[in-house]
């Protein structure tokens, strides 16, 4: 069973920087396509970043030049650098897995950026 473990939210000021990861076991994390996505009460969930399992990124328009997502295959773990934070990224923010049919989400982590 694939378990993903985010860290690393909290609460910063508008400008700031927050590093998120997320810690992946259970799977084959070099074969996993890896996600993050964000979600504010009363809205869908929404993706913000992708890294494919060569190692290419994708973003929403709204996080590209400020957020960027990398991952460590020796260290099973998936990265999201957000720098420049605004008060509407504030969320809760979740790591996603696929790897062939099996999909896993994590528990996610809370991010607070103050005006």
């Amino acid at each position: 069973q694939v378990q993903l473990v985010e860290s690393g939210g909290g609460l910063v000021q508008a400008g700031g920087s927050l590093r998120l990861s997320c810690a992946a076991s259970g799977s084959i994390f070099s074969l996993s396509h890896m996600a993050w996505y964000r979600q504010t009460p009363g809205k869908q969930r929404e993706l913000v970043a992708t890294i494919s399992r060569s190692g290419n990124p994708n973003y929403v328009d709204s996080v590209k030049g400020r957020f960027t997502i990398s991952r460590d295959n020796a260290k099973n773990t998936v990265y999201l650098q957000m720098n420049s934070l605004k008060p509407e990224d504030t969320a809760v923010y979740y790591c996603y897995s696929q790897e062939g049919l099996k999909t896993a989400w994590g528990q996610g982590t809370q991010v607070t950026v103050s005006s």
